[in-house]
C-alpha cells in the first residue's frame, strides 16, 4: 500500500464528521443491504422472497381463516402466491393515515403481528416480509379480495406506481401477490420448482389439513403438485422414513397446549440407521440451528430413557446413556407455536425463548414416560438400540483416543501420502482428494505446490451409511482424510481447525469414480456436516473427451458439449479431420494435461457441493448407500435416463 493511499485513508478518518452519516429512508436500506433481510442474493435469497409471502398466507391458516394456498411460477418467470384468507385490510391505518395495504408493502416492521390482535401466533414476527419482497422486486402487484370488492395496488422497486383502487367485484376473500424479482439485486432470477415444492410440502405437513398447491407454467417444464396431509407431522416422519426400516411400527406422537403456546412432537426410531435426523420448527419456520425447543427435547429424551433403563433393569445403577446414544437412529419433528417467538437473525435459524425449553422438556418427561410404561416392547427396543449405541460410542472413544495418542507420539504427523502445500493460511489453500495412486502422481506433478495439496486414495472406502462410529474411527481409508483436514470428526469437528478451505474431490468421470465420490460425500454429510454446510466441499470436473486436429488440442467436459466442439474444430467447410479420444481416467493424463484441464484455477471447472435441502439429502444418501435394495433399484430406474453423475 502506497504512502499516498495511507495518507488518504488517514485524512478520511481525521475529517470524519456528521456529513458522513447517511440516513436511508423507506426501503432504501433493503436494496442497499439485501443480505441483512433475506440472507443472500443467491438462489436461497431469491426463493426466500416466496417464503415470506407464503408465510403470511400460512399465518392466516394458523389463525383459522385460510385452508388453501396456491404458488404459481408463470411462463414469464414471475411468481404468484394466492390464499383464501381474510385478505389484507384496505381501510385507513390510523398511525399513518394511509391504507393498511400500503403500509404492509412499504413500511418495515409493520403488520398484524405486533400485538394488535391480528394474529395469535405468527412466523413473520419481524414484520418485514411483504415490504422486503416489494423492495427487491422489479415490480409487484397485489390484489385483495375483501368485502365483495377486488382492491389492487402496484409497485416498482418499493415505490408506488398505482395507488390502491377497486378493479372489480368478487364473492371470494383472500390475497394475491404477483412479483418479478429484480435482476439488479439477484445473481439469477430463475425459480426452481423442486426447491419450492420441497418447502411447500414441508409447510403442508406442519399444517395438517391445509392444502398447498405448487404449479409451474413455464413452457417445456410444466408441473403441478397439490399437497394436503391430515396426519400432519406424523405423516411427515413417515415420509422421511419411507426408505428406512422402522424399529417400531407406529410413529410416537406427543402434543400439548398451555396458555398461548403449543408443542407437538412426532418421532420414530429406525433399526438400520446410525445417525439422528432432527427437524425443528417454531411457528412453521424451520430452525436449522435448533434452539430452546430442541434443547428441551434432547434433555428430556435422554433423562426418560435413562430412568426407564434403571427402572427396567436394563441399565445398571452406574450406567448412563449419553444424549447421542439416545438419539441414534431417531427421526423427530419438533413443532412449537408461541405468541412472542424470539428468533436469532432475520432468517430465523434459531429459537431463543427460554420458556419453551421447559415446556417441551415437561411434555416429553411426562407423556413419553407414560407411553413407555404402556408400551414396554417399544420402550425396550428403543432402549436396547441406545445401549448398543453406547457400547459402540465407547469403542469409538477408545479408537479416537488411540488416534490422538498416536498423533501425539508422532508429533501430529500428517499422512505419508499427503503432498502438502507451502502456504499455511487455510483461506488460501485447497486439497485435492484424488482417486488412485496413478492420478495422485500426475496431480502432484502438475499442481501449484504453493497452495495446492494432494492426497491420493486407493480402493473403495468404508460406506459409513452402514457403519457405526466405532467402525469409522481408525479406518485405514478414512483416517488419512480426517488427519489431513485437521478439523476432527463427529462431535469433535471444529471448523476453525480446518487446514484447507477448498476440499476438492477429484475422481474419474465413470461409474467407479461416481461411487468413490458418493462414498466421500456420505462420509462428509454424516460425520463432517459443517464441511458441506460451510461450502468447503467441491467436485472437480475432469474432461471426458480430448479432441485433436493437427497440433490443436481441445478438451471437452462431457457429451453435451461434444457436438458443438466438433463443429467448431472442423472449420467453416466442416471437412477438417478431428480425432476423438475418450479419457479412460485421470491416470491417463500427464501432469501438465491434468493441470490445464482440472487443476488450473483459470481454466478448471469445479462444482460446489451445497446442502439446500437436508431432508432430500438424507433421503438420497439413505437410498443410494443404505441397507434397503428396493428403494435403490426404484431410484436407478427412475433417474437412469438422466444419469451422468448421480452424486452431483
Amino acid at each position: 500500500m502506497s504512502e499516498e493511499t495511507i495518507n488518504s485513508i488517514n485524512g478520511e478518518i481525521e475529517d470524519y464528521d456528521a456529513s458522513h452519516i447517511q440516513v436511508l429512508e423507506g426501503l432504501e436500506a433493503v436494496r442497499l443491504r439485501p443480505g441483512m433481510y433475506i440472507g443472500s442474493t443467491s438462489s436461497s435469497g431469491l426463493h426466500h422472497l416466496v417464503y415470506e409471502i407464503v408465510d403470511n398466507a400460512i399465518d392466516e391458516a394458523l389463525a383459522g381463516f385460510c385452508d388453501e394456498v396456491l404458488v404459481v411460477i408463470k411462463n414469464d418467470g414471475t411468481i404468484t402466491i394466492t390464499d383464501n384468507g381474510r385478505g389484507i385490510p384496505v381501510d385507513v391505518q390510523e398511525q399513518t393515515g394511509t391504507s393498511a395495504l400500503e403500509v404492509v408493502f412499504t413500511v418495515l416492521h409493520a403488520g398484524g403481528k405486533f400485538g394488535g390482535g391480528g394474529y395469535k401466533v405468527s412466523g413473520g414476527l419481524h414484520g418485514v416480509g411483504a415490504s422486503v419482497v416489494n423492495a427487491l422486486s422489479e415490480w409487484l402487484v397485489v390484489r385483495v379480495h375483501r368485502s365483495n370488492q377486488i382492491h389492487e395496488m402496484k409497485f416498482s422497486r418499493g415505490d408506488i406506481t398505482q395507488e390502491i383502487k377497486v378493479v372489480g367485484k368478487t364473492d371470494k376473500s383472500g390475497t394475491e401477490v404477483t412479483f418479478k424479482p429484480d435482476s439488479e439485486i439477484f445473481d439469477e432470477c430463475v425459480f426452481s420448482y423442486d426447491i419450492l415444492r420441497t418447502r411447500m410440502r414441508e409447510q403442508a405437513f406442519l399444517n395438517g389439513g391445509l392444502r398447498i398447491t405448487v404449479r409451474d407454467e413455464r413452457e417445456g417444464q410444466t408441473a403441478e403438485d397439490s399437497m394436503c396431509y391430515e396426519g400432519g407431522i406424523i405423516e411427515f416422519v413417515e415420509y422421511i422414513n419411507r426408505n428406512k426400516t422402522p424399529l417400531h411400527d407406529d410413529v410416537i406422537h406427543l402434543a400439548e397446549e398451555r396458555q398461548d403456546s403449543t408443542a407437538e412432537i412426532a418421532l420414530q426410531y429406525c433399526g438400520d440407521v446410525y445417525n439422528e435426523f432432527l427437524l425443528s420448527f417454531a411457528n412453521n419456520i424451520n430452525t436449522p440451528d435448533g434452539g430452546m425447543h430442541e434443547t428441551g427435547f434432547k434433555a428430556a429424551l435422554t433423562r426418560v430413557l435413562n430412568d426407564y433403563g434403571k427402572k427396567s433393569g436394563l441399565l445398571k445403577n452406574d450406567d448412563k446413556l449419553s444424549g447421542e446414544d439416545c438419539r441414534e437412529g431417531i427421526t423427530a419433528v419438533i413443532s412449537v407455536r408461541l405468541m412472542d417467538a424470539q428468533f436469532e437473525g432475520q432468517t430465523k435459524s434459531k429459537l431463543g425463548n427460554s420458556e419453551i425449553r421447559s415446556f417441551v422438556d415437561s411434555l416429553i418427561s411426562e407423556k413419553l414416560a407414560i407411553l413407555f410404561e404402556e408400551n414396554p416392547v417399544v420402550a425396550r427396543s428403543i432402549l436396547n438400540k441406545a445401549i448398543m449405541a453406547s457400547r459402540a460410542r465407547e469403542a469409538a472413544r477408545k479408537a479416537r483416543e488411540n488416534i490422538r495418542s498416536k498423533n501425539a507420539l508422532e508429533g501430529m504427523s500428517l499422512p505419508g501420502k499427503l503432498a502438502d502445500c507451502n502456504v499455511d493460511n487455510p483461506a488460501l489453500t485447497e486439497i485435492y482428494i484424488v482417486e488412485g495412486d496413478s492420478a495422485g502422481g500426475s496431480a502432484k506433478g502438475g499442481r501449484d505446490s504453493r497452495f495446492q495439496a494432494i492426497l491420493p486414495l486407493w480402493g473403495k472406502m468404508l460406506n459409513v451409511e452402514k457403519a457405526r462410529a466405532d467402525k469409522v474411527y481408525g479406518n485405514e481409508k478414512l483416517t488419512p482424510v480426517i488427519t489431513a483436514l485437521g478439523a476432527g470428526i463427529g462431535e469433535d469437528f471444529l471448523e476453525s481447525k480446518l487446514r484447507y478451505h477448498k476440499v476438492i474431490i477429484m475422481a474419474d468421470a465413470d461409474v467407479d469414480g461416481s461411487h468413490i465420490r458418493t462414498l466421500l460425500l456420505t462420509f462428509f454429510f454424516r460425520f463432517m456436516r459443517p464441511l458441506i454446510e460451510g461450502g468447503y466441499v467441491y467436485a472437480a470436473q475432469p474432461p471426458l473427451f480430448k479432441l485433436t486436429r493437427g497440433k490443436t488440442v481441445r478438451w471437452v467436459l462431457d457429451e453435451s458439449e461434444l457436438e458443438t466442439a466438433l463443429t467448431e474444430m472442423r472449420g467453416e467447410d466442416g471437412k477438417g479431420k478431428v480425432d476423438i479420444t475418450r479419457n479412460k481416467g485421470l491416470g491417463e493424463m500427464d501432469a501438465h494435461e491434468l493441470w490445464d484441464t482440472t487443476m488450473n484455477p483459470e481454466t478448471r471447472t469445479l462444482k460446489r457441493i451445497e446442502l439446500t435441502d437436508a431432508i432430500e439429502a438424507d433421503e438420497v444418501f439413505t437410498v443410494l448407500m443404505g441397507e434397503k435394495v428396493e428403494p435403490r433399484k426404484e431410484y436407478i430406474e427412475k433417474y437412469a435416463k438422466y444419469a451422468v453423475n448421480l452424486d452431483m
